[in-house]
């Protein structure tokens, strides 16, 4: 019987239980935020790193064990390097909680949406190109300090004014955050991933990039088909319409924008 006591540490208790379940959740929460972005890539090259140490132990290859054991040592300053950007945005995105955007008043109401809306809409029947980032709960200051910054409500005239053609901010992408325009004329990254279709322009593209990096909803008039495009988790969708655009813009949920804009549908090239 004595056997059977020195088992009973693999029967959890509820505190066992509670702490399971927590540890679960935060990693459910990290594989969500790495979803779709560069960060997971390299995390995935990580694993396959990990699974090959271990099996240089087991098969006792001493070289291939000291020298990933080294990759390892010296990895973890590296990776603090490499995962910067996505640590800075995880810490943005754990100070930006729900509970506090909601407090501070930072939701997309029914009326901002309109407005954003009916500014993409007037900017793709003059065929104004135009790129939007609408910020979720990663914070885009980064970029945001990189444009002009601005301190104004969101309405469709100022939108579709900014974009008007050789002003002077027309060029870069917008970004809102809450009910306020913070900056105009923003610089943003470049998808790092192969793009198949070659008739995207750089607009679709920093789209893309930005998208990759943060869960960020990304809209994008075309110059030259003056289609109404979006990107999410590293995903486009081209071809949408203003009602489909409004459910996304009133949708709080990243993961619901995920999967709205995965659900691809034929559009004209």
């Amino acid at each position: 019987m004595r056997w059977i006591e020195q088992l009973r540490f693999l029967v959890p208790d509820a505190y066992d239980v509670v702490q399971i379940l927590i540890v679960a959740y935060v990693i459910y929460r990290v594989l969500l935020f790495l979803a779709g972005t560069r960060a997971l890539q390299i995390l995935i090259g990580l694993s396959v790193l990990g699974l090959m140490y271990f099996a240089a132990l087991l098969l006792k290859l001493n070289m291939i064990t000291t020298l990933l054991g080294l990759v390892f040592t010296y990895g973890a300053f590296a990776a603090v390097v490499v995962f910067q950007p996505e640590l800075r945005h995880a810490l943005a995105r754990l100070g930006r909680s729900r509970a506090i955007s909601s407090f501070l008043g930072t939701g997309h109401t029914d009326e901002v949406a309109d407005e954003i809306v009916d500014a993409v809409a007037r900017l793709a029947r003059d065929g104004t190109g135009a790129i939007i980032a609408v910020e979720r709960e990663v914070s885009l200051t980064e970029y945001v300090e990189g444009g002009t910054e601005m301190r104004a409500g969101v309405t469709a005239d100022l939108l579709t004014t900014i974009f008007t053609p050789y002003s002077p901010l027309h060029d870069g992408a917008v970004v809102i955050r809450g009910d306020h325009i913070v900056a105009a004329g923003c610089v943003l990254p470049l998808t790092q991933f192969p793009v198949s279709d070659k008739s995207l322009g750089t607009r679709h593209r920093a789209a893309l990039g930005l998208s990759e990096e943060s869960d960020a909803l990304l809209i994008v008039v075309s110059e030259e088909t003056s289609h109404i495009s979006t990107a999410v988790r590293g995903v486009l969708k081209r071809g949408i319409t203003p009602d489909q655009l409004r459910q996304m813009l009133t949708t709080s949920q990243p993961e619901a924008l995920a999967l709205a804009a995965s659900r691809r549908e034929p559009s004209p090239a």
